[in-house]
């Protein structure tokens, strides 16, 4: 049976039938590139893509649209990939590509914003012609250099930088490019296997691609991608045309590097979609949190996309109605040749800034603000890398360990506690990671008390406490935000926790920059917890006590910060807050008889 006008039956064009059978399509599409993304989890050598899931999947027609992405995957990696593959397009057309290529970057500017992130395109072929690509994207574990380092002054410091290349020819690798990978990297076994995984994904993404084509008697997706960009461009329109008219301001400041940044942001809705600016916002650093700003799109975007038809698919039409643009020379958009390892550190915090401003236009949506960046600790043992300690005969060791703080408290519901947003990466098993390096970790648990008070509450927080295993120095390339600017909450709702980052032994470390842990002392973390939603007065005191019995919230801040009187055993004293109430009673009554 045909599907479309460009099957090789054209006879059945009933619009209703032709509806069904490219929504069936499209799903098909969807499926295709979520199995692409667990290809990728399955076959990865990083923790960083088979723990965290830090990585991206997409398939796009041979214009450079994304037609589809997995689920599986950050925001920052999927929408900056979808602008990525067009400069791949750019220095290799479709039209000149050949069965068995492979292409990649890792270039900042061309790919997802740092060295460390790999991004792969290979070609679909299908009766002798390029019909579409498929695109991925993860972290490695090291690229070489001063490592995952908030330290370089200019990319040139922060490892190998691979411009856009063919990994493969017709089917041949260059080994040439293998052998340069590896001679350049701390851990090229991982990296190497993470190569050949992003390889693996995509040809199993063309796999399904031609198994659908013969299924569905397609001979190309010309049709089906301008049904499913258009159709999605409609819908967010449809979306945004439900918003009051107007430009919207918000601003945010956070920690930097030396000194604090100011993300500045006017967003404006109007009737061909929604721009966002980020005018007035800080200058470029001396430092590596600098932002390409292929990366302040995505999670510009991203943070739009939360609260306008987040039920919309994310492809090319969805994302061509949100245009954010940032004046060259800020932070966020920074040029080359700026350092750009930690731009996740700042770029993180874009939903934060866009959601606030859309909460001046609807309220009722935005979440407060959250932890919003990673609190990965990259930790690292070697010649050379612990500075000032003599690491002797220690196991040389660099680990990426992914975790974060707590999630701002929502409209209706709690913040999430210890979860990754915007990024939506995965916790690593602290078992995992021992397994693969020399370390500990002593404790890793709820950090009481750090979620921001509110009708609704912020996610809480955690403490880890990480030493080596072999009582040797270890650094720690540290790229923590939120120290020194907490996570704000939202319509009274209290602000979460500051982070803090010291030695076991007492000594403060600072929040960004490599450290070193000496021989005998620990690591401790302490993760900022969300802000809070409303007035914490108003929460339900069942739900205050159930946070004190589970560890979230003191008895203390029960009292203080919600007036809940517990008793003995964590539950609610129900004469004590009567009593409390008629007490302040009588003294608002005093006061006005005055």
């Amino acid at each position: 049976m045909s599907m479309n006008s460009t099957t090789k039956n054209p006879a059945a064009k009933n619009s209703a039938l032709l509806e069904i059978q490219n929504q069936i399509m499209w799903n098909r599409l969807i499926a295709i590139v979520e199995e692409q993304a667990q290809t990728l989890i399955r076959t990865a050598f990083s923790t960083s893509a088979r723990e965290a899931g830090d990585l991206s999947a997409g398939v796009f027609d041979t214009q450079g649209r994304m037609l589809a992405q997995a689920v599986t995957g950050t925001p920052g990696h999927v929408n900056a990939m979808a602008a990525s593959v067009e400069f791949f397009l750019d220095k290799y057309p479709a039209h000149a590509m050949r069965p068995g290529d492979v292409y990649v970057t890792n270039d900042p500017w061309m790919g997802t914003g740092h060295l460390h992130d790999f991004t792969m395109v290979t070609p679909t072929f299908y009766q002798g012609r390029a019909i579409g690509l498929f695109a991925s994207t993860t972290h490695v574990v090291d690229i070489g250099g001063i490592g995952f380092s908030a330290d370089g002054r200019q990319v040139y410091d922060e490892g190998l930088y691979m411009p856009i290349l063919p990994l493969a020819r017709e089917g041949q690798m260059d080994e040439s490019i293998m052998e340069i990978v590896r001679a350049n990297v701390r851990e090229p076994i991982q990296v190497e296997g993470d190569l050949y995984s992003l390889m693996a994904c995509n040809e199993i993404g063309c796999r399904r691609l031609v198994e659908m084509m013969d299924e569905f008697e397609l001979e190309d997706l010309d049709e089906l991608g301008a049904y499913m960009v258009e159709h999605s461009h409609r819908a967010m329109l449809d979306e945004i045309a439900k918003l009051p008219k107007g430009t919207y301001h918000n601003a945010m400041r956070v920690d930097g590097y030396d000194k604090p940044l100011d993300l500045v942001a006017a967003l404006t809705i109007a009737d061909d979609g929604i721009y966002v600016d980020f005018a007035g916002t800080t200058g470029v650093s001396n430092f590596g949190i600098n932002v390409p700003i292929t990366y302040t799109q995505a999670y510009a975007s991203f943070g739009v996309r939360c609260l306008v038809g987040p039920s919309v698919p994310n492809n090319a039409g969805s994302l061509s109605a949100v245009k954010v643009t940032a004046p060259k020379g800020t932070i966020l958009n920074a040029p080359h040749p700026c350092a750009v390892a930690a731009r996740h550190i700042t770029g993180q915090m874009l939903p934060d800034v866009v959601m606030g401003a859309l909460h001046k236009a609807v309220a009722g949506r935005a979440p407060a603000e959250g932890t919003s960046c990673l609190w990965n600790p990259m930790l690292l043992g070697g010649h050379g890398l612990v500075p000032e300690e003599d690491f002797g005969d220690g196991t040389p060791f660099a680990v990426n360990l992914f975790h974060t703080g707590g999630a701002g408290a929502r409209p209706l519901k709690d913040g999430l506690s210890a979860t990754a947003f915007p990024s939506g990466v995965r916790n690593t098993p602290v078992e995992i990671n021992e397994s693969i390096a020399p370390i500990v970790v002593w404790r890793k648990e709820y950090r009481e008390d750090s979620g921001g008070a509110g009708e609704f509450r912020g996610g809480t927080g955690q403490i880890m406490d990480i030493a080596s295993s072999e009582n040797a120095p270890f650094a720690i390339a540290a790229t923590f935000d939120r120290v020194h600017h907490a996570p704000r909450g939202r319509e009274g709702g209290r602000d979460g926790f500051t982070g803090k980052i010291e030695l076991q032994s007492g000594q403060p470390m600072r929040n960004k920059g490599t450290q070193s842990i000496p021989r005998g002392d620990c690591l401790h973390l302490e993760m900022p917890g969300g802000g809070g939603y409303g007035d914490p007065r108003k929460r339900d005191v069942e739900s205050v006590a159930m946070d004190v019995r589970d560890g979230m919230v003191s008895k203390k801040a029960a009292l203080d910060l919600y007036g809940v009187v517990l008793d003995d055993d964590g539950a609610v004293d129900a004469a004590a807050m009567e009593q409390q109430r008629n007490n302040s009673e009588t003294a608002v009554g005093s006061l006005q008889n005055g």
